[in-house]
């Protein structure tokens, strides 16, 4: 009866994008107070999709946004249990003049590989979400229930660093614990090349603010005779690369686990192209740690990079001061075997040791997470690598993702659980920029590929 799967979401596959199109509608921007209502509403729209499905789905209250929490009781005899998580606030759409249609009027336009709706939120992650439950959708219409249990996890706060999924997750840890966890939220490396990705990077995420004078002072009159916060941090972030681009913190690279040769074998059938790669970015030319390429520089190499830095004065016109403090924002992607306490401490002391004389410095903790690397031998990936196998024209690889998904890592330490990453972004998708979008043939593929997977697993 899987065929009949198939052929019901090539039938309502229009269907499936005008309620993703329905979803992405509601601008839950879940970092901004201001948006909080509409954050709200766009759980409340996935708990009554999962509700109408036969799921049991509730919002769940937290200190900050609401999380969808949804469990299914199968009607067959089956014991396996799958815990599926995604998240569906979104990040702000600044600058928003680069956009080219409304950020939240999703838009159907043509792209090299067909038809893509644009938007904020569309691969990252409310398409790839409905990926699964437009899945359920289509496996509940033809066979009327799914074939084993089912948990849902939903989150609204995964860009502001999650603060309020471990506690949740502790506290209803019965009822979230599962045979593994199913988590679309990574990418592949074409349209026409599916994978499952079995290693992430981790994050630390810092914001360093360097202070001297009391208030900020006329440059004529100081200029020269005292510190200025911004010359001085401009020094601090440029000593923290030197010039092969190696970071400078003290054992940054401590315990790094080296990648088998397996792994990279595995990589290389991926088909990644790097030109291609950079293109997406605009660039011609790759810049990074010596002696490693691009693909090892964004899978497999830590790095350190400044996401932001401001102070003084930045408006129009003269205004010639010397400001009392600076600022800057951090983010460290780590591999495996790196610890993020140790290198969030690293970096203290780093600010700490080299600030000038009369100067005070902080070092805000924004977020840690920590690396993941899973096996690539496991049943679970074997069955998610034959069912996308199923449906895309060449075969799956394991790859590796640049990106950080912290709640694997939480998933693996409060519930003691394996994550499968199953994901269909593209790199060219401008996941954070503006004009984010989703190729409907990803989308469309992702949902046969979680229909073919509930195969798989129902017939073990």
């Amino acid at each position: 009866m899987v065929k009949a799967v198939i052929e019901k979401i090539d039938a309502d596959f229009e269907d499936s994008v005008a309620r993703l199109c329905e979803l992405l509608r509601i601008p839950s921007i879940g970092t901004d107070p201001a948006y909080d209502p509409d954050t709200r509403r766009a759980g409340a729209w996935l708990a009554e999709q999962l509700a109408g499905l036969g799921f049991e789905a509730r919002l769940c209250e937290t200190p900050g946004q609401p999380i969808v929490l949804a469990t299914y009781k199968s009607a067959g005899d089956s014991h396996r249990h799958l815990l599926y998580y995604g998240h569906y606030d979104v990040q702000p759409i600044d600058p928003v003049e680069l956009w080219d249609h409304p950020p939240f009027e999703p838009t159907i336009v043509d792209g090299p590989d067909g038809r893509r709706v644009v938007a904020r939120g569309a691969v990252d992650d409310k398409g790839q979400v409905m990926t699964w439950i437009e899945a359920f959708r289509a496996w509940i219409a033809i066979h009327g229930s799914l074939p084993f249990d089912i948990t849902v996890m939903i989150e609204g706060e995964e860009e502001g660093a999650s603060v309020n999924l471990e506690p949740f997750m502790r506290e209803h840890s019965d009822v979230l614990r599962a045979d593994v966890a199913v988590i679309s939220d990574t990418g592949m490396p074409g349209p026409d090349r599916p994978a499952v990705t079995t290693m992430l990077r981790g994050i630390v995420y810092t914001e360093v603010t360097l202070t001297g004078p009391s208030h900020d002072l006329h440059s004529g009159m100081y200029g020269g005779a005292v510190v200025n916060p911004l010359n001085a941090l401009v020094d601090l972030l440029a000593g923290l690369h030197d010039g092969n681009g190696r970071v400078m913190l003290d054992g940054f690279y401590d315990g790094i686990v080296e990648i088998g040769a397996d792994q990279v074998s595995d990589w290389q059938k991926s088909g990644f192209d790097a030109e291609a790669f950079l293109a997406t970015a605009g660039l011609k030319h790759s810049h990074g740690e010596a002696g490693y390429s691009v693909l090892e520089r964004i899978w497999a190499r830590p790095t350190l990079d400044v996401n932001g830095m401001w102070g003084g004065y930045i408006g129009a016109g003269q205004k010639t001061v010397i400001p009392s403090k600076a600022s800057a924002k951090i983010s460290c992607r780590l591999v495996p075997g790196q610890s993020p306490e140790k290198v969030l401490q690293s970096i203290m002391t780093y600010f700490e040791t080299n600030k000038p004389e009369g100067t005070t410095v902080t070092v805000a903790d924004l977020g840690l997470g920590s690396p993941i690397l899973v096996s690539k031998d496991t049943e679970i990936v074997g069955a998610a690598r034959r069912a996308a196998s199923r449906v895309f024209p060449n075969e799956a690889v394991t790859i590796a993702c640049g990106g950080s998904i912290p709640v694997v890592a939480s998933i693996s330490g409060i519930l003691g659980m394996d994550t499968l990453l199953l994901g269909f972004g593209l790199d060219d998708d401008r996941v954070h920029s503006p004009n984010e979008k989703f190729d409907l043939i990803c989308f469309e593929r992702g949902i046969k590929t979680h229909a073919l997977l509930l195969d798989e697993l129902s017939s073990q």
